[in-house]
């Protein structure tokens, strides 16, 4: 500890001479304001930045403009770190501990990996910002691809694609349920129901002839947002993964009409698959919600099922909980699959939830 002290006092020390600026020549003196007016150099002024190793004496000339009084240091923008104490590397650490921790601890682990002393409330604070430009980037790559808009994907041909979604609730401060009514009758609500969706491929078999998702192949999205909103970014996520490439297309979920009717809107003509192995429904709501629905074949799948072998179908019953029924529903041409849910995925995206409490 006493070494990496030393490092990076050291660090801090020749960061801030290579960084020390100097008055500007005659023919910079002056530089435009947003205002449409000139800033004037005025003096050269001193400020503390927190860098990767350690906080740091940054002096930069800074321009004061007499017409709208608005001061600026261009070298403040130029090293991207405008209206802020933390340097780019710094504000990445602080975003990838935020995301994945309560921001007190957090904080902790920025002192103890990184030798770096912040507060959880700059934890909290950078963590929703970077997450909110994300956001900002993806509804503008949303907005392009359903302008078709978007750069097209090249590539050899991928021969089955699948598009699966579902939604889970996720706890949340008070404010974010307020209004909202919960599963019990005059109770709260306690959560809100993010929306996510993976896409992923599939080229193997195995031994038993069950799928094997390849390898990495998995890309994830989701949002606290509505069906219609989700519907977007689900599509976006698809084309992004070369979805105009695939020669099967398949989309995959529980049976819930949301879910359906996305796989209507975003992807007409692929191949529909809904794996109810989280909650099985009824057989009198099963039919109300499939009822109809053309060359569809419905199957309560049991491991002992005669009706299994005689279709070719073979549940995993090793990871059905005992005694449970699963009930795929799948187009006449299609190879029913069953698919473990993305759990691992749901718990991680909680802690990125808009308003989960982390702190």
């Amino acid at each position: 500890m006493a070494l990496r002290a030393a490092l990076h006092q050291a660090g801090a020390a020749a960061l801030s001479q290579l960084l020390r600026g100097h008055p500007p020549g005659l023919d910079e003196r002056q530089i435009a304001c947003p205002c449409g007016q000139k800033a004037r150099y005025r003096e050269m002024r001193s400020r503390r930045v927190l860098t990767a190793v350690g906080e740091i004496e940054l002096l930069r000339p800074w321009y004061l403009c007499p017409q709208c009084h608005t001061g600026q240091a261009p070298v403040d923008a130029a090293l991207d770190i405008a209206k802020l104490g933390l340097s780019p590397a710094v504000r990445r650490m602080l975003a990838l501990v935020g995301s994945e921790l309560p921001f007190q601890q957090g904080r902790q682990q920025m002192e103890v990996l990184a030798d770096l002393s912040v507060t959880a409330k700059a934890v909290e604070r950078t963590a929703e910002a970077i997450g909110g430009a994300i956001a900002q980037g993806e509804q503008q790559e949303i907005q392009r691809a359903l302008q078709l808009d978007l750069p097209v994907v090249v590539g050899q041909p991928i021969p089955i694609l699948y598009v699966q979604m579902d939604g889970t609730g996720v706890p949340v401060v008070k404010k974010e349920t307020a209004g909202r009514q919960g599963k019990a009758n005059e109770q709260p609500a306690h959560t809100r129901e993010v929306k996510l969706g993976c896409a992923f491929t599939q080229t193997t078999w195995d031994k038993d002839g069950f799928p094997i998702r390849d390898p990495d192949a998995t890309s994830y999205t989701g949002a606290i947002e509505n069906a219609e909103q989700f519907g977007k970014r689900i599509y976006r996520e698809a084309c992004q993964r070369g979805w105009s490439r695939a020669q099967s297309k398949v989309v995959i979920g529980d049976g819930a009409e949301w879910i359906l009717n996305l796989a209507d809107l975003h992807f007409s003509g692929a191949l529909q698959i809904v794996d109810l192995y989280l909650e099985p429904l009824e057989p009198r709501k099963r039919e109300s919600v499939f009822l109809g629905e053309p060359n569809v074949i419905t199957l309560r799948i049991q491991p002992d099922d005669p009706i299994c072998l005689q279709l070719g179908v073979k549940p995993r019953a090793g990871r059905l909980p005992a005694a449970s029924v699963s009930t795929a529903i799948y187009r006449a041409s299609a190879v029913p699959i069953l698919l473990e849910p993305i759990m691992e995925y749901f718990i991680k995206f909680s802690s990125l939830s808009a308003g989960a409490e982390h702190c």
